[in-house]
């Protein structure tokens, strides 16, 4: 069983982000990078899928060099290769692109299984792991909160609005990690010693088959980023009594914030 993860690195979660000067990035000098949670969902499941099946796991990630970091990460978590695609005319894309370039990328490469994460927590499009799958030819089952590997198929549970729907999909298949598929391992002090040893290919454009003027321009691009606004702080309801602090909430909601 040939299982290639699809890993984005980015900046953590509770890192503070500020606007860059031209409006439309983000100031990246400060920030701490990591893996992608929902691919981190992702790395642990194709691991869980190999300890059960055999076989092996590649990590495959577009980036730069920084990259590298998020890579070793997976691989001192199991992962047996990383290949990383390090090319200037392939960072930054749109989400379409991007999904090119990994579907390139795979198509030279031999996989029974792709897993994603359903989005990346940067842009947050839901896009590429569908992209990919798309231009792979092969079926797509996104949302997954279980997967089990059968004979030649992976049967999954996804969520949907109220519920959850049990799908089977002939291999080889791509899916979508969603909260609650597992709970992703650390690297042990042996496994990050390991990582250091392990494959991890650096590839350009050309080396997938894809030269700079075969990439169409972004079908989305970004106008202007700004800031959330600054929230007002809270107003605290004064009075004697229940009723008459719910009469001046009542009166605050109608008269000053005019919601009722």
């Amino acid at each position: 069983m040939n299982i290639v993860v699809l890993l984005k690195q980015v900046p953590a979660t509770e890192s503070l982000v500020s606007v860059a000067a031209d409006g439309v990035s983000i100031q990246t000098g400060d920030l701490k990078w990591v893996i992608n949670p929902y691919d981190e969902f992702a790395v642990e499941e194709a691991l869980r899928i190999k300890e059960a099946h055999g076989g092996s796991v590649t990590i495959l990630s577009i980036g730069s060099d920084k990259a590298v970091e998020a890579i070793r990460t997976a691989l001192a978590m199991g992962a047996d290769t990383g290949v990383l695609i390090n090319d200037e005319a392939a960072i930054g894309r749109d989400a379409l692109v991007t999904a090119k370039i990994l579907a390139a990328a795979l198509k030279g490469m031999s996989y029974d299984l792709i897993i994603a994460g359903q989005r990346a927590v940067d842009g947050d499009n839901y896009q590429v792991g569908t992209a990919v799958a798309e231009y792979l030819g092969i079926p797509n089952i996104s949302l997954v909160i279980k997967a089990e590997v059968t004979d030649g198929a992976v049967q999954c549970h996804r969520t949907i609005e109220g519920g959850t729907v049990v799908l089977e999909a002939p291999l080889p298949a791509l899916f979508t990690t969603q909260r609650g598929l597992n709970e992703p391992r650390y690297a042990s002090l042996p496994g990050i010693m390991k990582a250091k040893k392990k494959p991890l290919e650096t590839k350009t454009l050309s080396d997938i088959g894809i030269q700079p003027g075969d990439l169409e321009g972004p079908s989305t691009r970004i106008v202007r980023m700004t800031p959330p606004p600054e929230r007002a702080g809270g107003q605290m309801i004064e009075g004697e009594s229940p009723q008459e602090k719910a009469a001046k909430l009542v009166k605050a909601l109608r008269e000053e914030a005019k919601v009722i």
